[in-house]
């Protein structure tokens, strides 16, 4: 069956049922031309005002958290009109997320009681965060800690 595409060629289609549409290699181009034509997009226009909010209100001096680092976290808490910093000391546990919203579990025993607070990184209440120690692990996320009591649950702590 003879069928005409959008730019009048004739071409042989037996299976397809809708039109045939086809461009022209000058509007389709290379890859490498179309990124080129996306870079210049985004120089040219702002970026939309989500990213321009979240950008303002990211910290700048963030140390760097990995997993299996022992940390101590500034937390400001407010308790009617006082506020004041509470430590929070354990292990690094998970990270998630990126940009503005990412943030860090971290998890130690007291009493007996095992632990888990998340802490937003880029949080007006984390005041700082101290790393007391670097852990050495492979894993992504430790979460086979919640199983193991006592020095099992400990990391190996990095040689310098």
């Amino acid at each position: 069956m003879q069928r005409k595409d959008a730019f009048g060629s004739l071409r042989n289609n037996i299976d397809m049922d809708g039109p045939l549409v086809r461009f022209p290699s000058a509007l389709v181009g290379s890859i490498s031309a179309r990124m080129n034509i996306r870079k210049q997009i985004k120089e040219d226009f702002p970026m939309n005002a989500l990213e321009q909010i979240s950008k303002s209100s990211m910290k700048e001096n963030v140390p760097e958290l990995n997993i299996g680092d022992t940390v101590k976290v500034h937390v400001r808490i407010k308790e009617g009109d006082k506020s004041r910093i509470q430590v929070f000391e354990g292990t690094i546990i998970a990270k998630k997320h990126g940009g503005i919203n990412e943030t860090f579990t971290v998890r130690r025993v007291a009493h007996g009681c095992g632990i888990e607070r998340v802490f937003p990184v880029h949080s007006p209440s984390v005041d700082k965060v101290e790393i007391v120690r670097k852990g050495v692990v492979r894993r992504a996320k430790l979460y086979y800690l919640r199983g193991r009591v006592g020095k099992a649950a400990k990391v190996k702590a990095q040689v310098h």
